[in-house]
């Protein structure tokens, strides 16, 4: 295919969706509270930072990351509320149960976002593609009273094109005769799977625009780019490369946890503790999905952002906070001042392994780990029957007891306060929304 030649392509040889909830976060709150509807609303209360910003407090000025103090001066009308991720995660399990109303093969991309193949729908529907999506995003926004952008075309790179065309609130359909009309506007950096840095180096090369890349010959690509850029590259030309996932992600390269808490603090234990928080949380999730990790990285981070960590290989992989908090607080002891105020801590581990390919050698202290796994079975089915955290390491202690945020940031979530029978603090119930169209 030489450069700048339109594509040709039939025009539905397959059909995928994209689902992309609008400002999600945000809209949740708009949406169970319909006296914020039309009004900049900011979650993230308790981080001090903006964790998510409707469109109108867009509109302002405001973006993810922007510190409380910035967005009072910029939009001091601003509603500002702790960010209730359970609420949101409810929105998120009604959104995906709707789409699959319409097909089996959804793919649960993140919580505001995800995937469908409607591919051979056409006649069980009675219409076309269009119409299925348009269906698809009418049921979401009437139940759940927040809005979707939707992108329908050939693959995921070009249904990602379309569902940011429009927003908030659109509907676009890329067919294969008309991808050439939405690549020639659109920039090369905004092609979902383009980094920054391979942004730059296509304009070195004279590449603009999606079109640009899409137009060249497969040679071409080949010989300038690495694999990932090649499957871009067939996706831009409607070639599905990246099939719709419709399993849960178990493949995880890494798992990272973080907390912040208010007000900042020096002391020692406290800190080391919301450290330990993390590890136990990061660990939790690693055991759910049979991972463990080789290695472990922490850091803390100050109140004015700046970050202080470290790397460590565990002597041997793990999913047990057992056997890596000792290491941990060896290496506390070298990034942790008193003289300094820290906001936040975080975790993550890395390197991580299925467990059943886990060989241990013949050193390995085989009654230590049967040990640990049968404690750490008994504090998950505990975790399972009386809520998260209901056992936890003595190192966690304070974190554990002590509220995550104070003063003007400790408001807490509606759905924290409210508790239906059969839940306790630790424990909340997981329930459908009872909802059929918000007011």
């Amino acid at each position: 295919m030489s450069n700048n030649q339109p594509l040709t392509i039939s025009s539905w040889p397959q059909a995928l969706v994209h689902i992309d909830g609008d400002a999600f976060f945000a809209s949740c709150e708009q949406a169970l509270h319909p006296e914020y509807r039309g009004l900049p609303v900011i979650t993230g209360k308790e981080r001090g930072i903006v964790a998510a910003a409707s469109y109108e407090a867009k509109a302002k000025g405001i973006s993810r990351g922007v510190p409380l103090w910035e967005v009072k001066k910029l939009c001091p009308d601003a509603i500002i509320v702790p960010s209730d991720y359970e609420t949101y995660s409810l929105f998120s399990k009604r959104m995906f149960q709707i789409m699959r109303r319409f097909t089996s093969q959804v793919e649960e991309y993140s919580i505001d976002e995800g995937f469908a193949d409607l591919t051979g729908l056409q006649r069980p529907f009675h219409c076309s593609y269009s119409a299925i999506a348009l269906k698809m995003k009418t049921a979401i926004e009437s139940e759940l009273g927040i809005t979707v952008s939707v992108g329908l075309s050939l693959s995921k790179v070009l249904c990602k094109i379309a569902s940011k065309y429009r927003k908030p609130s659109g509907f676009t359909a890329i067919p294969g005769r008309e991808i050439h009309k939405y690549l020639q506007v659109t920039p090369v950096a905004k092609i979902w799977g383009v980094g920054p840095h391979t942004a730059a180096y296509c304009q070195k090369l004279g590449i603009n625009t999606a079109l640009d890349l899409a137009t060249k010959s497969e040679d071409y690509i080949k010989k300038y780019f690495t694999k990932p850029h090649w499957e871009i590259w067939q996706e831009l030309n409607g070639h599905s490369v990246y099939e719709v996932t419709t399993e849960a992600k178990d493949d995880y390269l890494s798992i990272s946890k973080t907390k912040t808490f208010t007000p900042a603090s020096n002391n020692y234990e406290f800190v080391f503790a919301q450290l330990t928080k993390n590890l136990e949380n990061a660990c939790i999730k690693a055991r759910r999905h049979n991972l463990v990790a080789q290695d472990l990285v922490i850091f803390l981070r100050e109140q004015n952002f700046t970050n202080h960590g470290l790397e460590l290989t565990l002597s041997r992989a793990s999913h047990f906070p057992q056997d890596m908090i000792k290491i941990m607080r060896e290496v506390f002891d070298k990034i942790f001042s008193a003289k300094k105020l820290y906001r936040s801590t975080g975790v993550v581990l890395t390197n991580l392994i299925p467990k059943n390919g886990l060989q241990l050698s013949l050193f390995e202290p085989t009654i230590k780990i049967q040990k640990l796994t049968q404690l750490y079975e008994a504090v998950d089915k505990m975790s399972a029957r009386f809520g998260k955290h209901s056992l936890y390491s003595a190192a966690s202690l304070v974190a554990q007891k002590t509220p995550q945020h104070v003063k003007d940031r400790g408001d807490v979530p509606i759905r924290k306060l409210s508790r239906l029978r059969g839940e306790s603090a630790r424990k909340h119930l997981t329930i459908p929304m009872l909802m059929n169209k918000v007011i």
